[in-house]
C-alpha cells in the first residue's frame, strides 16, 4: 500500500510537470491583465476554462459575488471535501504585487492533476475562486454565505521571499472617516468657515499620540484621500482612510474604540461633523498545525527549503483568517524571490519571473500531494479535524 501511494504521488508530480507550460501561460496572462477587487472578470473566466475542460462542474457568481466561482469534482464517495482557494485580484495602481496570479493558477493546476491522475480519489475536490482579498474581503462574504460550511479542509499557497507553512496573520479592519465642515473664503472671511481638513489633521495627530499605549503588534496606517478643493477656500469636506490591525479580533475591538474616539473628538474640536464607514473585519489567522506539517513534508519531498516564520512582526492580514474560524485551514508560502517584498514593483516583476514560475510549479505539486495524503490517510484527516474541533471548543470556552 505504501509503495502504491509513492507511485501515485510521483504520478501527480509528473502530471503537474506535464501541465507546466499551460499553467505558466495562464499565470502570465493573468499577470499581464491585472484586475482589482470585485472586477476580476477575465481572471475568473481564464481560471475556470481549464477546469471546465477537465470535467469540473462550474458555478460562477456564488455568494452574491459576481467574480467568484466554485469548480467541483467528486471522486469516490465517503471522502472529505477539500477546498483549494484561488485568489486572483491585483493591487490598484501596482498590479500583481502579491502574486495572486500564482495563487489562483496553482490551485487550478493541483485540482486538474488530482482528477486526471487519480480518478478514484476518495473525496471531493472544490476549487473556490475567492475575489477581492486585497480590498473587500471576498472570503469573509463567502464564509457568511455558508460556502465553507461543508468543507473539511481549506488551503492555498501564497508566493513570498521564503517558503513557510505556519506564518501568522493579524486581524484588521479598514475605515473611511468623512469630515463635514463649512466652506468660506480663507482670507476674507475664515471665521465663517469650519475646516474639515483641520479635523483630519487633528485625527492623525491624535492617532499618533495613541501609538505608545497600544501593544507592539498593533498597526495603524492612514492616508488623506481628499484634502480640499482650493487653497483659498476653507475645506468643507475631507476624507481619510485608515487600516487598523491587531493580534486578534478581540484586541482589534479595543483599537477601534480608541481610534474612532480620536476621530470623533478631532471633528468636535473644530466644529465639524464625522461619518465613519467601516469595512469587513478580517479575523486573525488560525493555522492548522497538523495540516501545515503535512504540507511541509510535501514541500521537503520536492526539495524545497522550509523556513520558520518570524518570531515577531513581519506579518500582514488576509481574509483567509475568517475561513480558519469555520474549518481546518492553512495559508503556506512558496519562495519566488530572494529579496523582493510583497506589495512592491519588485514583487510584481518576481510574480512573472522564471523563479515565480518555478514557485508556481512547486505550489501546485505541494497542494496536490497534500490533498492526496488527506484523502488516502484517514489518520491524517482525523488529526487535522481533531485539532480544529479542539481549537473551536477552546474558543467557545473563552467566550
Amino acid at each position: 500500500m505504501y509503495l502504491e501511494r509513492v507511485e501515485e504521488k510521483q504520478a501527480l508530480i509528473d502530471k503537474i510537470d506535464a501541465l507546466d507550460k499551460q499553467l505558466r501561460e495562464l499565470a502570465l496572462k493573468i499577470h499581464q491583465n491585472p484586475e482589482v477587487s470585485f472586477h476580476e472578470h477575465k481572471a475568473m473566466n481564464w481560471l475556470t476554462e481549464p477546469l471546465e475542460k477537465a470535467g469540473f462542474v462550474i458555478e460562477k457568481g456564488i455568494a452574491t459575488l459576481e467574480t467568484s466561482f466554485r469548480a467541483t469534482w467528486e471522486g469516490t464517495s465517503d471522502g472529505p471535501t477539500i477546498a483549494l482557494l484561488a485568489e486572483y485580484d491585483a493591487l490598484a495602481g501596482l498590479g500583481h504585487g502579491c502574486g495572486h496570479n500564482i495563487i489562483g493558477t496553482s490551485a487550478v493546476g493541483a485540482a486538474i492533476a488530482l482528477k486526471e491522475t487519480i480518478p478514484n480519489l476518495k473525496g471531493k475536490i472544490v476549487v473556490l475562486g475567492t475575489p477581492a482579498e486585497e480590498l473587500g474581503g471576498g472570503k469573509i462574504i463567502m464564509v457568511e454565505q455558508g460556502v465553507f460550511d461543508q468543507v473539511d479542509v481549506a488551503m492555498m499557497c501564497h508566493p513570498h521571499k521564503k517558503s513557510m507553512v505556519l506564518r501568522g496573520g493579524l486581524a484588521c479592519v479598514d475605515a473611511t472617516f468623512k469630515y463635514y465642515g463649512k466652506a468660506a473664503h480663507a482670507a476674507a472671511s475664515p471665521e465663517q468657515g469650519i475646516s474639515a481638513l483641520d479635523a483630519v489633521i487633528h485625527t492623525f495627530v491624535a492617532v499618533n499620540s495613541l501609538r505608545q499605549f497600544f501593544k507592539d503588534d498593533v498597526r495603524i496606517h492612514g492616508i488623506i484621500t481628499k484634502g480640499g478643493e482650493a487653497t483659498n477656500v476653507v475645506p468643507a469636506y475631507c476624507e481619510a482612510e485608515f487600516l487598523l490591525r491587531a493580534e486578534n479580533v478581540e484586541q482589534l475591538e479595543l483599537v477601534r474604540e480608541k481610534v474612532y474616539a480620536a476621530a470623533r473628538y478631532s471633528a468636535e474640536a473644530v466644529g465639524a461633523a464625522l461619518e465613519i464607514e467601516e469595512g469587513l473585519i478580517y479575523a486573525e489567522r488560525n493555522n492548522n498545525h497538523a495540516l501545515a506539517h503535512l504540507f511541509k513534508d510535501n514541500l521537503e519531498l520536492l526539495d524545497e527549503d522550509v523556513c520558520d516564520p518570524p518570531k515577531k512582526g513581519g506579518i500582514g492580514s488576509s481574509d483567509i483568517g475568517n475561513v480558519g474560524q469555520v474549518t481546518a485551514t492553512i495559508h503556506p508560502y512558496i519562495k519566488i524571490t530572494d529579496s523582493a517584498n510583497t506589495h512592491t514593483p519588485e514583487f510584481v516583476e518576481a510574480a512573472s519571473s522564471e523563479e515565480g514560475m518555478r514557485g508556481l510549479n512547486k505550489a501546485a505539486k505541494a497542494l496536490a500531494l497534500t490533498v492526496f495524503d488527506i484523502c488516502t490517510n484517514g489518520q491524517s484527516l482525523q488529526a487535522i479535524r481533531n485539532e480544529f474541533e479542539e481549537w473551536k471548543k477552546s474558543k467557545q470556552q473563552v467566550k
